[in-house]
């Protein structure tokens, strides 16, 4: 059974004056429903050398392994998004810091805001989206068990900037690797 057309609201797909694009529009009043791309937070989040992440619960990638991120609510920063998806996520509390990469996935109509961030606390827990989280050292991070390539960008941008981390050192955001889109 499909869904009933509705008879009120934006309805007709048709390209508005001045745009050059199909859109949904009310043909009562010319409200226009724009449809935009979805901003997701998260960030690459320290204790100590060990960096956390989250057995995810939910699609898609169930089973998989995240970082603690998610789509942004209104009324929020993008700062206050990453620290509430690491609460929401892995019950952890987080001192945000720099920006560490911007990611555009047009395939998914996303952008992606990824924070480097340092825990205030080793304790964890997993949330409802998450079946385990864990602080992994380098070495021991689940590489093949990875829930989206975006992750593995993130992490190995934390990896590639370490040293100037550790220095204190001002850094630009990274952006998609050259065969990551």
């Amino acid at each position: 059974m499909s869904d009933p057309v509705p008879t009120f609201g934006p309805r007709v797909v048709t390209v508005p004056p001045g745009e050059d694009r199909e859109r949904l529009v009310c043909p009562d009043c010319g409200y226009i429903a724009y449809d935009n791309p979805k901003i997701v937070v998260g960030s690459v989040a320290l204790w100590q050398d060990r960096i956390l992440l989250c057995r995810r619960a939910i699609p898609p990638r169930i089973g998989y392994w995240t970082l603690p991120a998610g789509y942004m609510e209104l009324a929020e920063t993008t700062q206050d998004g990453a620290a509430r998806e690491a609460w929401e996520e892995a019950g952890a509390r987080l001192a945000i810091g720099p920006l560490l990469a911007v990611y555009n996935i047009p395939r998914i109509s996303q952008v992606q805001l990824i924070y480097l961030a340092r825990l205030t606390s080793p304790e964890i827990a997993a949330g409802p989206e998450s079946q385990a989280v864990a602080l992994f050292a380098w070495d021991d991070i689940p590489w093949t068990d990875l829930a989206f390539p975006s992750v593995d960008w993130a992490l190995r941008e934390y990896e590639a900037r370490r040293d100037v981390i550790r220095a204190g050192q001002p850094f630009a955001p990274a952006t998609n690797p050259v065969d990551g889109l």
